[in-house]
């Protein structure tokens, strides 16, 4: 099986690149060591200069994950924000922001950047359109995903085999194992 390191603090994102990255023969090692973050509007930007800068410094190849929720009626805030404004903000406060809000229409999207040392980058993304429930619902998965919903359940109350079959990650990471194969 070909190893790969995931530079990320987020052991939920490890674990769903494990069980996603398993079927296709490729094993997820993590590293917490960090990259300085981009502050750009593009996640494929931020996504491939972390990867890059990874990998160079690691001196192995790797891959990062920056992903986004983007909600029409706030203007696809809070976009490549997220985890900063999740953190700041909270569910909670997303859904005030909400309130009396007609359109719901949300898009998660994740972009895996990859790269080895001394190399361009690369990046591949995924998506998944949804809305924004009208509460919190479901206590599976992590940061937005009692918010997201899809097929009338949030992500938060699928189990994580059926999350992790339709997910922006689950695209993205899809999207990255099949050109690793052929690039092989």
């Amino acid at each position: 099986m070909r190893k790969i390191i995931f530079v990320t603090g987020n052991s939920h994102k490890v674990s769903e690149a494990c069980d996603i990255l398993s079927k296709a023969g490729i094993t997820v090692e993590q590293n917490n060591c960090g990259y300085p973050e981009l502050q750009d509007d593009s996640l494929e930007k931020i996504a491939g200069f972390g990867a890059q800068w990874a990998a160079n410094e690691l001196n192995s190849e790797v891959m990062v994950d920056d992903s986004g929720l983007f909600i029409d009626a706030l203007g696809g805030f809070p976009g490549p924000y997220s985890a900063y404004v999740f953190d700041t903000l909270g569910n909670e406060n997303i859904l005030k922001l909400m309130e009396g809000v007609a359109n719901r229409k949300a898009v998660f999207k994740c972009v895996i950047g990859y790269c080895k040392p001394g190399n361009e980058p690369r990046v591949f993304s995924g998506e998944v359109e949804g809305v924004i429930a009208q509460k919190i619902r479901g206590t599976g998965g992590f940061g937005y995903d009692p918010l997201i919903e899809v097929g009338g359940k949030t992500f938060g109350e699928m189990p994580d085999d059926e999350k992790n079959s339709l997910s922006h990650r689950y695209r993205a990471l899809l999207n990255f194992a099949g050109w690793l194969q052929k690039s092989d």
